[in-house]
């Protein structure tokens, strides 16, 4: 058992550092704060500036200077909410939601599909299968704190 542990932590670096997702030339260059602004919105859906002000305790001038900045990258939008049509809401566009996604990836997909396509379906099979029972084994033991890997998620 330690003998495999410890083969899986030697390739571990080599997979990382042949497959980690590189940076690409189109990648939209955000400042702390616009990653900030993007992630808590994800996480607490459209809020208006006053919020968002509170939220990141700044002041409104200096959030709404940065949602413009947003704005003007194809990120962010404004629209009327429609329970109070006196409020304005700030919300993601689907630009920045694939923005978010793409920066989630840790490994460039193109590539880790480019090596699997040199290997048999059985092979394939199998490390994915080996890889999501390393996963499932962790997070039974509390041993990572990361999600689950459900088998829906193919």
């Amino acid at each position: 058992m330690r003998h495999a542990a410890e083969q899986v932590c030697e390739l571990f670096p080599a997979v990382y550092v042949r497959f980690c997702r590189r940076r690409e030339a189109d990648d939209v260059r955000l400042t702390p704060q616009m990653d900030a602004i993007l992630l808590h919105l994800a996480m607490s859906g459209p809020l208006t500036i006053g919020e968002m002000a509170g939220h990141f305790a700044r002041s409104q001038s200096v959030v709404s200077e940065i949602v413009t900045g947003m704005e003007k990258k194809r990120l962010l939008e404004r629209m009327r909410d429609e329970r109070d049509r006196r409020r304005t809401l700030v919300w993601l566009t689907g630009h920045a939601r694939a923005v978010l996604a793409r920066r989630q990836q840790v490994l460039d997909v193109g590539r880790v599909e480019r090596a699997m396509g040199r290997m048999g379906e059985e092979e394939r099979r199998g490390l994915v299968e080996g890889m999501r029972a390393l996963v499932e084994a962790a997070v039974k033991t509390s041993v990572s704190n990361g999600p689950s890997v459900r088998k829906e998620q193919r």
